[in-house]
């Protein structure tokens, strides 16, 4: 597998962190870089990891996730967009991440890559390479849509409710491609 398939499987990975990113970005007002880095860096380091493990695991039950990843992202965005939708606006917010949020979100947006793990196992293909260049690409989009959601941004409360809208959406997009 040649690096520029590699990178256009990446860029396709890391669609789904980046829009995450996108509604996070709008949430953030101060450390604003340092927001981005750890956002980015849960989101590519879990991109990375999730291929290694489906490579690892290939010939065990994770060739059975693929049947229920698309519900597992579902309920996990649905759960954590209707959360930012129910919020109350709070105008002392202090502007932290949620961790714990953001390590969800990093699971959930990278189950599917626990499938390109195990192609990349069948096609007997070396993982390392695949793996930095899913992490990095990953960990460069996802810095971006923080970029972008924090420019694109309302207020705190209508930006959360936009955000968790775009949880939803992006859930339901991932359930229907996968049913249809």
């Amino acid at each position: 597998m040649s690096v520029l398939e590699i990178i256009l499987i990446s860029i396709t990975l890391s669609l789904d962190a980046f829009s995450v990113s996108i509604s996070k970005g709008m949430n953030i007002n101060n450390n604003k870089i340092m927001y981005y880095l750890i956002i980015s860096l849960c989101f590519g380091v879990f991109q990375a990891i999730m291929p290694y493990l489906g490579y690892t695991f290939s010939n065990s039950i994770l060739k059975n996730i693929n049947n229920i990843d698309h519900w597992i992202i579902f309920i996990i965005l649905t759960i954590l967009g209707i959360e930012m939708i129910n919020e109350k606006e709070n105008n002392n917010l202090n502007n932290s991440i949620n961790i714990k949020e953001i390590l969800f979100l990093s699971i959930a947006t990278s189950l599917d890559a626990l499938t390109i793990g195990i192609t990349f196992s069948l096609l007997q293909i070396n993982i390392i390479k695949p793996i930095i260049i899913i992490g990095i690409i990953t960990f460069i989009n996802s810095y971006i849509g923080c970029y972008i959601g924090n420019k694109c941004k309302i207020n705190n409360n209508k930006s959360k409710k936009i955000g968790g809208i775009i949880l939803i959406i992006i859930g339901i997009k991932i359930l229907l491609e996968h049913i249809l």
